[in-house]
């Protein structure tokens, strides 16, 4: 995955969210260090077992909380084909992102191309169809898993 690395993230996320007006509580940070020092999408059940240190008890709704909370700021992204979640590359703007997502070794690579994103939004607009969102997820063989089949 193409993260910045986990101190980067969590600066530009507060920096971000207190330009906001809103709390990065302590388990929104952990959460969102969890993700971007995974280097690899997360589920929900693998970021509370990261979150658990044994003084106590965490529920699914406190990781689900704090995802939704990371998701409405920008701040990370859910892969809808996997069931995970992911750091956002650039959260400081609104965006319309697209993925490559390998097959073989896992790795994401979130692009930020307009004119896939226009040309979503032209295809539904003729159609009449009024889109909630628009998620792109392109499941491959990524440069590097490309050429180790070869040699």
């Amino acid at each position: 995955m193409d993260v910045k690395p986990p101190e980067t993230a969590l600066e530009e996320a507060d920096t971000l969210c207190q330009r906001r007006g809103v709390r990065l509580t302590a388990q929104r940070r952990q959460v969102l260090h969890i993700l971007c020092a995974a280097g690899r999408p997360l589920g929900a059940y693998e970021i509370l077992e990261a979150m658990r240190d044994g003084s106590r008890p965490l529920a699914p709704p406190t990781v689900y909380r704090a995802l939704d909370f990371l998701l409405e700021q920008g701040l990370v992204h859910k892969l809808e084909s996997l069931h995970a979640y992911v750091g956002c590359t650039h959260p400081d703007h609104p965006h319309s992102s697209q993925f490559l997502i390998c097959a073989d070794c896992g790795l994401v690579t979130e692009l930020e191309d307009e004119a896939i994103a226009q040309s979503l939004k032209s295809a539904a607009s003729e159609t009449g169809f009024r889109a909630r969102r628009r998620v792109v997820e392109v499941i491959g063989t990524c440069a590097d898993c490309a050429g180790k089949s070869t040699d």
